[in-house]
């Protein structure tokens, strides 16, 4: 189940894809997609799992998504109305063509080569158990969590499947330390402006793709990201992305995550020896190994 999930976890992202696109028929998350999904729409799901805003796509009338929950301060929540309302948010795919949406990226000529190279050699490191920051945290088949704890000033961003791993959003009005430790999620720190959370993230390693297409970055990235819960069922997800030692101008992407209700945090054990064999050697019938260097 898991290689099928990481199977999954691969078809596609694409942080410049157009919003509010048709989204596409449900699919369990332990269903083998048959190939890469390229040129069709694509939605993954978790088992159990039940969908915000009525019946599946093409299923009978669509009800119409509840307003966005808000506390009793009148903000927007990013979790259920109350405790008792379960659920994760996961991405939502379109019809793509992943080649010509990256063109609009302004990649330097190395980090366009790698980004190339990628396209054939998937060697990512979220199919090894590697946790992934920014965008790319978002596009699992498994989904994210989101818990807020206005005591501690803190939120927290629970990874569902692959590394099972969590990030930390620093809400008490700190700034980013002088000298942070690189890491795969960096350093968060955010603030709500109305009904959008704002996150601003320096300190990340190399260690991560920024996106399942494999975008790639440098311990340089700056990243802005605002999460904007526009109803019950959807969050409009942008990430601003400055990176000069791999693109040559900060650039905007973004796409949406849809409300999966019923659904809670649930065990999963991320195995390296479960490989996903097109991800982690490339296409049966092309594989370069003239590098020895790791994406």
């Amino acid at each position: 189940m898991i290689a099928a999930a990481l199977f999954i976890a691969s078809v596609w992202t694409a942080p410049l894809v157009a919003q509010d696109q048709p989204a596409a028929s449900g699919q369990g998350a332990g269903q083998n997609q048959g190939g890469r999904g390229r040129g069709a729409d694509v939605q993954v799901g978790v088992p159990g799992g039940g969908r915000e805003g009525g019946g599946r796509q093409g299923r009978g009338p669509q009800t119409p998504p509840a307003p966005a929950p808000r506390n009793e301060k009148g903000r927007v929540v990013l979790g259920g109305a109350t405790p008792k309302d379960k659920g994760v948010w996961l991405p939502v795919f379109g019809i793509r063509d992943p080649i010509s949406t990256y063109e609009k990226v302004p990649f330097q000529p190395w980090a366009k080569a790698l980004y190339d190279y990628r396209q054939v050699n998937e060697l990512e490191p979220h199919t090894r158990c590697k946790a992934s920051g920014t965008a790319r945290q978002f596009l699992t088949p498994y989904g994210v969590e989101f818990v807020e704890l206005p005591e501690l000033q803190r939120i927290y961003i629970f990874d569902i499947g692959g590394p099972h791993t969590y990030r930390t959003i620093y809400m008490d009005g700190r700034s980013h330390p002088v000298k942070a430790n690189d890491s795969y999620y960096g350093h968060s720190i955010g603030w709500w402006e109305g009904d959008t959370l704002v996150v601003d993230t320096t300190g990340f390693n190399e260690s991560f793709w920024l996106d399942r297409r494999g975008l790639p970055h440098t311990a340089a990235m700056h990243t802005i990201e605002r999460f904007t819960r526009t109803n019950a069922a959807t969050v409009d997800y942008k990430i601003t992305v400055d990176d000069p030692g791999a693109y040559t101008a900060p650039w905007v992407g973004g796409f949406n995550l849809r409300w999966e209700t019923g659904t809670e945090l649930f065990e999963y054990v991320c195995q390296q020896a479960n490989y996903a064999t097109e991800l982690m050697v490339g296409e049966f019938d092309k594989v370069d190994r003239t590098s020895d260097f790791i994406p």
